[in-house]
């Protein structure tokens, strides 16, 4: 679901938003740039979901793994 909000800015910054995002884009980057700010994530879930992911970590233990052998030939 969406909102219709009506803002008040300075029209100065609204026309740099004009030129630089577009004038039918302005309500998604303002969207994009409030939403890690009020919309709570629970990120300890989101981690934990993707631990239990075990093709995702087998492949994630060979990577790191590959990486062993990358730092064993670096000169100190």
């Amino acid at each position: 679901m969406t909102k219709k909000l009506t803002i008040t800015i300075d029209d100065e910054v609204y026309e740099g938003l004009y030129r630089r995002v577009g004038k039918r884009k302005i309500s998604r980057f303002l969207e994009n740039l409030a939403r890690p700010h009020v919309v709570d994530s629970d990120l300890e879930a989101a981690y934990n979901d993707m631990a239990m992911d075990e093709a995702r970590e087998s492949q994630a233990a060979e990577w790191i793994d590959g990486l062993i052998g990358d730092v064993a030939d670096e000169p100190r």
